[in-house]
């Protein structure tokens, strides 16, 4: 196959992931972002830099949202959110910080391909996206892609999906959200 017939394909994996996402579980972290005082977001690897990309679009709408790990990052408190990107949901790195968040009062969302996963039990909130694991232990989903690639991009389109309902919700377009936009640059 050369590269064009290659993006073809992933497409074509990316648009069947899209009925399987389950909307009851969608809407229930949509409402809890609305409801949060401050949204963390976390993850690691490329799941990690998925979540830093919806961390940047919900500041963009105004939203007080931070990256756990950065030196800008406010303390976490009752009534706020963390979110955790994680397709095994057994990241050692993830695990405590997700307990931390749980003992301060935070809610603790998890997006993975595994609901049944440590943190899928830490979680108040799961979304179970579809897509193999990096290490192919998920037989379930099929993918020409290497590694958590279809879960990754998967969730990336999952936090867009997400904005857009947000600036429904809000009445906010890209010419109110390029207010917030950096620049400095």
């Amino acid at each position: 196959m050369n590269i064009t017939q290659y993006l073809k394909e992933v497409v074509q994996e990316l648009s069947k992931t899209v009925d399987l996402i389950p909307e009851l579980e969608a809407d229930k972290l949509l409402h809890t972002i609305l409801e949060s005082k401050k949204i963390f977001v976390t993850g690691a690897g490329r799941s990690g830099l998925m979540g830093k990309s919806f961390a940047m679009r919900m500041m963009h709408m105004g939203l007080d949202a931070y990256v756990v790990g950065e030196t800008v990052t406010a303390n976490l408190e009752q009534g706020d959110l963390l979110i955790i990107g994680s397709g095994s949901g057994e990241t050692n790195t993830l695990i405590p910080i997700a307990e931390k968040a749980k003992k301060l009062g935070g809610a603790v969302a998890l997006i993975t391909t595994s609901p049944e996963s440590t943190l899928g039990k830490i979680a108040d909130i799961v979304v179970p996206l579809p897509g193999a694991q990096k290490d192919r232990s998920n037989s379930n989903y099929q993918t020409l892609q290497p590694m958590g690639s279809l879960f990754e991009q998967t969730m990336l389109l999952f936090y867009d999906a997400l904005i857009l309902r947000f600036m429904e919700i809000k009445g906010l377009d890209s010419n109110k959200m390029y207010g917030k936009h950096a620049n400095l640059e």
